[in-house]
């Protein structure tokens, strides 16, 4: 697609209407790593709902007292599987042990700052049977004042795309519009709609689905590793799935790791992701070249987060 914007094409529901009766189990795969205050409400929300039969949760390195309290929970709730001493492994490695350890059917993997909302593993549950492998169906990822959250649905991230995105030239200039990869402020399909790229803040796939496309791309540390799952699923003739009514709130920014460190880490794995997807000598090259182009516009973002803030 080339970063350009292309409408949102609404797809028939998964032909499963028994699903509730008969349907398979569910694992909740959960990486947590200094998550603050967010963690409690997250980790109550995915309990109290009752089609979630398993909940794996890979601490990579919380607080003391968070860390005891994710021991308390696995002690008392037999549902609660707690993965932990092994380190801060990045999320892509976290997620890839959670689900090897997950006995469920479907895998939904749910950030820890992301609250669930009425209904929505079940939409996604639903929505994911009946489908071809391999696919993904992505929640609709809302910001607290319940607005969708920049990301939650977006379209092919190229090298142009991508840089155009984080200087926010292609918002500014209206003759590089088409290149806004950021699909938010699209009207809300009634429907679930093919996207190329959704969030991984909330989504699911099936266990087969999972290991059609080897799970995540472990050499990426963290974030960007759902483009590339994304990415990879399509590329094997899968559906990448919007699904607007499997809704969940998603806070962001509460770890109390560096936005610094966390952008840094975001630029390092838009830079690798060009490099995977780079076809021939000539893209290859480019790649490599913008490369520390791509990871200086991530550094420079919280960067300017303080300046507006001290501005403001």
């Amino acid at each position: 697609m080339n970063g350009i914007a292309a409408p949102i094409v609404a797809v028939e529901s998964a032909p499963n209407p028994d699903f509730l009766g008969a349907r398979r189990t569910v694992s909740v795969v959960m990486v947590v790593y200094m998550t603050g205050a967010a963690l409690d409400e997250s980790v109550d929300r995915v309990l109290k709902d009752e089609l979630i039969d398993e909940f794996v949760i890979v601490d990579n390195g919380s607080s003391g007292a968070d860390a005891a309290g994710l021991r308390a929970l696995a002690e008392r709730d037999p549902r609660v599987v707690l993965l932990s001493g092994h380190g801060n492994i990045g999320f892509a490695r976290g997620a890839n042990l959670g689900a090897r350890k997950a006995t469920g059917d479907v895998l939904v993997f749910l950030n820890p700052d992301a609250f669930l909302q009425p209904r929505c593993i079940a939409e996604l549950v639903r929505e994911i049977e009946g489908r071809p492998v391999p696919c993904i169906v992505g929640g609709r990822v809302l910001n607290a004042d319940l607005t969708e959250q920049r990301g939650a649905r977006r379209g092919d991230i190229t090298l142009v795309a991508a840089l155009l995105s984080l200087s926010r030239l292609a918002e500014k200039v209206p003759a590089w519009k088409h290149h806004d990869v950021h699909w938010e402020g699209q009207p809300t399909p009634d429907q679930v709609a093919a996207v190329p790229t959704i969030s991984g803040a909330c989504f699911c796939m099936r266990r087969e689905d999972f290991d059609c496309v080897q799970g995540f791309d472990e050499k990426y540390f963290l974030h960007v590793e759902d483009v590339d799952l994304c990415w990879r699923v399509r590329q094997m003739g899968g559906r990448v799935l919007f699904h607007p009514k499997a809704e969940v709130i998603h806070l962001g920014h509460t770890s109390l790791t560096s936005p610094l460190r966390v952008e840094f880490h975001k630029g390092v794995g838009l830079a690798r992701y060009f490099r995977k997807r780079a076809v021939g000598v000539t893209q290859q090259l480019i790649a490599w070249i913008l490369s520390p182009v791509v990871v200086g516009a991530a550094v420079v973002r919280p960067m300017m987060w303080r300046l507006r803030g001290r501005a403001g």
